[in-house]
Formats: structure tokens, sequence, C-alpha cells
């Protein structure tokens, strides 16, 4: 009996299909999943991360909630094209405190795994409410109302309690200055000595021009302020066992 008729009887029989199929998926599971039993960590531990301060946290969410994701990935691939473009290449490390996390293969707008820092916030402001006013050719629909719009946050503490339940390490002291923290960033009168502590690098002052209100804009553009900005790749060594 040749290959292919050995092949058809398999195809034809739908247990015995369903037993070699079982037995292929057991195997290749086992191969990936059994080494990670011994392994202590399998992400690398990169100075300078840290979890996302309530402010940036409520940006977060205003991100996902638009579907920014769907045009915009936050994965820099390690090739030459993407490393000139954006900056180096994206580290898991990077994305640890991410629930979800915001890699992904489509990307109709550019990555923005390194855009903090990079615009002004005014800049951030107009690109959201007119984008074609800074990126002529940009399909992206205006996000003008984000502007006008309060920031409501719902139990601030409970938020951080909740992702601290996942891994993210929030302090209980972080916990506790929640509330305060998410209004104080956004406000160029408060004082930020507590909160630049607690999240350092933190981009701090009013990002929307209205320094009057806290609005979802302010959550937004500081968010995207600090992509990429919390990781020095200029001193930046991967651990042997990562290489």
């Amino acid at each position: 009996m040749s290959f292919i008729e050995k092949h058809a009887v398999l195809e034809k029989n739908l247990t015995l299909l369903f037993a070699a199929s079982f037995v292929v998926v057991t195997i290749g599971g086992i191969v990936e999943i059994a080494p990670l039993f011994y392994l202590q960590n399998t992400i690398e531990k990169v100075e300078g991360m840290r979890p996302y301060s309530p402010l940036e946290l409520a940006g977060r969410n205003i991100y996902v909630r638009e579907g920014c994701y769907l045009c915009h990935s936050q994965m820099i691939r390690p090739f030459t094209d993407e490393v000139e473009r954006y900056g180096h290449y994206s580290l898991a490390a990077e994305s640890m405190y991410d629930h979800p996390f915001q890699w992904g293969s489509k990307r109709p707008g550019p990555d923005l795994a390194r855009v903090g820092g990079r615009y002004s916030n005014e800049w951030h402001v107009e690109h959201l409410i007119h984008p074609q006013s800074v990126v002529p050719e940009s399909v992206m629909p205006s996000y003008s109302f984000l502007a006008t719009t309060e920031l409501k946050v719902e139990d601030v503490q409970g938020h951080l309690i909740a992702n601290r339940r996942v891994g993210v390490p929030y302090s209980d002291e972080m916990v506790e200055n929640a509330e305060a923290d998410l209004m104080d960033q956004a406000n160029p009168d408060a004082d930020w000595s507590g909160l630049e502590e607690r999240y350092p690098k933190a981009v701090l002052g009013d990002f929307d021009g209205d320094p009057t209100k806290v609005t979802e804009m302010d959550a937004l553009v500081s968010y995207l302020q600090m992509l990429g900005t919390l990781v020095d790749f200029s001193v930046y060594q991967p651990e042997e066992n990562y290489r």
C-alpha cells in the first residue's frame, strides 16, 4: 500500500483521524509548554519599567475603547527598516503590565511603541481633533469629543487593585493615592513630589490646553507621551539568557 493510499485511509476514518490529530497536538503542546516549567522567568527584567499611573491607565482604557489598536500596533519588529523608522525593537517587558497587550500585525497607521516625547502635547491634541491638519494623507477620524468630555473613572482604587490581582505591582501607597494622582498629574498647580516618586518619568502638567478640568484628552495624551520612554536603551544590555 502506497503512502497516498495509507493517508486516504486516515482521512476517511474519522476515529483514526481524531486519534492521530490528538497525538500530534499533544506532542506539540508538550514540546512548547514543558520547557516553561524549567525557566524562572519567561520575561526579561528591564530597568525602568513601572506600572501605569492612574491617569495613564485611564488613557490606555480610552485608547482601547476607541479601537486605536486596530490601526496602530505597539510592536516594533527586530528588522532594520522597522528599527530605523521607529526605534529599538520592542521588548516583552515593555508590555508586561498590559491587560491586554497591544502587539499585533495589522498597522494601517504608524507603530506607537516609541511615540512618547516625539511630539508636543499640542501636536497630539491637534492630531486627535483634526488629524489631517498635521498629517494631510491621514485617514484617521476625528476624536475631538475627547477634549470636551470630562474624565470620569469610577473607583480608581478598585481599578488598581484589580490590576494588582493579575500581577501588576501596585503598592498600597499607589492605591491609597490613586484618586489624587489621577487628578494631580494633569494639574499644573499640583504638588507632584509624591507622584513623581511613585511613577518615575511620568509626564506632568496640562495636556489638553485647558487646566481648569481633566478631560479624556488629558488621559489619552498622557498615555501616548509615556509610550517607549521608560527604558533607557542607550544603556540597555540584554541578559545573557535572553540573547
